[in-house]
């Protein structure tokens, strides 16, 4: 009776108007999200941007993947590595090792034979690095 009433391709239609709408949504989600971690734009770039966007919203996010969009793969990896480096610093601080402790296990493994000569100026150079 409910296929009768509402056939098959209005059942594809709204599927695809609620994919597209999900689709739409998360752009803004995600363009917003990078108007506000871009550190390259200045306050009044970010809002006018935001004010674009907001009036204009399918245009606005074209514009902005058009004008913006090769970059926000960058601003995206700065933001994990910031973040790895960060998590990293917690771990060490939490567990209480220091660069000096991990030199000397690096050393220790080196002194045992478990490591080759290149991987420890590998790691020790990773070390020294970070």
């Amino acid at each position: 009776m409910i296929a009768y009433t509402y056939p098959l391709l209005s059942i594809f239609w709204t599927m695809l108007i609620f994919f597209g709408f999900f689709i739409f949504i998360w752009l803004l989600i995600v363009v917003f999200a990078d108007i506000f971690r871009s550190r390259d734009m200045g306050g009044w770039a970010k809002a006018l941007w935001v004010i674009f966007i907001i009036i204009l919203p399918l245009l606005g996010i074209l514009v902005y993947l058009i004008a913006r969009g090769g970059s926000m793969h960058e601003r995206n990896e700065q933001v994990a590595e910031q973040q790895q480096q960060e998590f990293d610093a917690y771990v060490q601080q939490a567990a209480g090792t220091s660069t000096a402790d991990q030199l000397a296990k690096l050393a220790t493994l080196k002194e045992q034979g478990t490591i080759t000569d290149a991987e420890f100026e590998a790691q020790k150079a990773k070390l020294l690095a970070g």
